[in-house]
């Protein structure tokens, strides 16, 4: 059962027990005292700020530089894959970028041919520029004939055409250029990333909670090497089934025990409740945070917990054996049973809200008992 009713203080009721045709009979009487309802859950020690550290590249660990219990900084280099076709293809990727850098200067032989065209284009249109001046003083004084003339200004619109190709051939050549330097750079860039993942680094600053991995181990992408977490901050992660989530809140005190020490309880209250229903476990995960100090912060331990969800005063109570299956009691001195309302019922006690109080006499048959002697037996509220 998820829900139990806990009294303040432990209780001892008399029992009596008598004999009818072979069969013992036990009488008691409701009490009153205050109970707490709370809701089980279960789940496991788990340090703050919690991540695990996984492989981004497939390949042999060559270096695995961390121990658990070691504190890493952020950015610490904890792992190397060793990936050679990664290192290959940037170095690669390099010298192409290095090959194409090169070619955007003034001095690759590409551009500097371009550069000897134009200086010699232009030459030769200053010079028929030159030319062209001297057929037109010429012509005004009627010393050439127009054709020559004419050739004159072809010959210097032919050159200066040349030259403005030149000129926008080297604009083109050097665009390519740059463009391949881009292109070459950015497939460097990626390169060096990709290598950069054979370097698997701490995400976060934190303490080694546990180690998956040896160095010499195999790894694929995206499997974990360590978890790693905040050791000055160690909370219980546990689960709530779909049937009490809605009884839960923040805030709420708690009672935590350790399966290692089943004998200890410590306090504490629901610090966070997860925003999604967790599909692995079928349930809502809840973080409780301690407000006692706590002792055992070896993570994954497992522990049970009981969230105090209401607490109800001088509540009425019965033991759990004198309520049938329909809701029903037996009063003595009565032929009927009678029904009652209930509120809470756990394994040994119910909380009745109506049909009965305190001074009415309940009986019920122990079909159970061998004893032949009247007896008084104790029961306390758990």
């Amino acid at each position: 059962m998820n829900l139990k009713l806990i009294p303040v203080v432990p209780l001892i009721l008399p029992v009596l027990f008598f004999y009818s045709c072979g069969k013992k009979t036990e009488e008691t009487k409701p009490i009153r005292k205050d109970v707490t309802e709370t809701v089980f859950a279960s789940g496991v020690l788990e340090a703050d700020n919690t991540y695990e550290l996984a492989a981004e590249a497939d390949g042999y660990l060559t270096q695995v530089n961390f121990e658990e219990g070691d504190i890493v900084a952020k950015g610490k280099v904890l792992a190397v894959v060793s990936n050679k076709e990664a290192i290959f293809n940037e170095e690669s990727a390099a010298d192409l970028y290095n090959i194409a850098r090169s070619n955007t200067l003034s001095n690759a032989p590409a551009l500097q041919q371009a550069q000897a065209t134009i200086s010699i284009n232009k030459q030769k249109m200053e010079l028929d520029m030159v030319n062209l001046q001297r057929y037109r003083k010429l012509w005004e004084s009627n010393s050439v004939a127009r054709i020559d003339l004419d050739n004159a200004e072809l010959q210097y619109k032919t050159s200066k055409s040349n030259y403005e190709n030149a000129l926008e051939n080297y604009k083109q050549l050097q665009q390519q250029a740059d463009q391949q330097a881009i292109s070459t750079g950015a497939t460097k860039n990626i390169n060096e990333l990709i290598t950069a993942r054979n370097k698997i680094n701490a995400v976060a600053a934190g303490k080694v909670l546990q180690k998956y991995k040896q160095q010499g181990d195999y790894v694929k992408k995206g499997e974990t090497i360590a978890l790693i977490g905040n050791p000055q901050n160690i909370y219980a992660k546990v689960n709530v089934d779909e049937g009490n989530i809605g009884k839960v809140k923040v805030g709420q005190e708690t009672l935590i025990q350790l399966n290692i020490n089943k004998g200890k309880i410590y306090k504490g209250i629901v610090k966070e409740i997860y925003p999604s229903f967790d599909e692995s476990t079928q349930s809502f995960i809840c973080k409780l945070a301690f407000t006692d100090s706590l002792d055992f912060t070896i993570v994954n331990t497992q522990l049970q917990s009981n969230i105090v969800v209401a607490t109800t005063k001088n509540a009425l109570l019965i033991p759990r054996n004198y309520l049938d299956f329909g809701g029903y009691v037996q009063v003595k001195g009565e032929k009927e049973k009678v029904k009652v309302v209930t509120k809470f019922i756990s394994n040994e006690w119910v909380q009745v809200l109506s049909g009965i109080n305190e001074n009415t006499v309940l009986v019920t048959e122990n079909l159970e008992a061998n004893k032949t002697t009247i007896s008084e037996a104790g029961s306390q509220m758990q």
